[in-house]
């Protein structure tokens, strides 16, 4: 059984090793996509900031009317949103090392109050029975 020193310790130790851990994760950067739609007349470019960067027209596709259009440039940026979306998927998930950190800190705090109320528990016992003797 651990004593409360040495508890107290090892959590402390996991309480550094999270944040040592935290410092050094870097989240998966994003990548341009780039997608094409209507026969290669509409080119979308989403930066790797996430938002859409580049719209290139050729002339001849705004003939086609504006539902074509509008449709075929929902099109080309969905794809090129999904393009991003598979880059990033091939990566392992980050795991939410801040609520790992803070689950840490609670337990070692019930952790260590409780092991003084049962220290404390085991001491008024033997005095008890001390006395009794």
């Amino acid at each position: 059984m651990l004593g409360e020193s040495a508890l107290e310790q090892q959590l402390a130790e996991a309480r550094a090793a999270l944040r040592e851990v935290s410092r050094t994760v870097v989240p998966p950067e994003r990548v341009e996509s780039v997608a094409e739609a209507a026969d290669g007349r509409i080119r979308v470019t989403v930066g790797v900031d996430g938002r859409l960067s580049a719209v290139d027209l050729d002339s001849r596709v705004l003939r086609e009317g504006s539902e074509y259009l509008a449709d075929e440039l929902r099109r080309a940026v969905n794809a090129a949103l999904d393009g991003q979306a598979e880059a990033v998927a091939g990566t392992e998930p980050m795991p939410d090392l801040a609520a790992m950190t803070a689950t840490v800190e609670r337990l070692q705090d019930q952790s260590l109050r409780q092991m003084r109320e049962i220290s404390t528990a085991i001491s008024e016992t033997m005095r008890k029975l001390q006395q009794r003797s």
